[in-house]
């Protein structure tokens, strides 16, 4: 049987190269899965869990954004930043989500750091909803 070959690069390192049955993929325009013989393709990735299934058995990795290219059994995720949703501190990302929040409480929308301290509440709100793939 055909296995998908997975890669998760980050501008810093290679995060992960692996066989896989499946990969469910956060999109730009929502999940998406990627089997084996699937239709080569570009698209945006939004942050959240990309999940990988091998065997029946499930792995999650938060991405933080990005692109991913598939083409030729080959998923290649280039990811702004990844990490195996197991390791995410949750409290931490509660916390620097509500200083996120916070911080933009004092802010108008035209100001030039309220767009920043919205992505920090988009991508630790979605670190949170990741790890709780890992949970569930």
């Amino acid at each position: 049987m055909a296995k998908l070959t997975v890669e998760i690069v980050t501008p810093e390192k290679r995060i992960l190269s692996v066989q896989a049955d499946e990969a469910v993929v956060p999109g730009g325009r929502g999940l998406f899965g990627v089997r084996p013989g699937h239709t080569p393709f570009l698209s945006l990735m939004e942050p959240g869990a990309l999940t990988l299934i091998e065997g029946g058995r499930r792995e999650s990795y938060f991405v933080a954004g990005g692109f991913v290219e598939v083409g030729n059994d080959k998923v290649l995720v280039l990811a702004d930043a990844a990490e195996p949703v197991t390791g995410i501190d949750v409290e931490g990302a509660r916390r620097r989500m509500a200083e996120a929040q916070e911080r933009m409480k004092g802010m108008s929308s035209e100001d030039a750091r309220f767009e920043l301290e919205q992505a920090t509440v988009r991508r630790e709100a979605a670190r949170i909803g990741a790890a709780g793939t890992a949970r569930a």
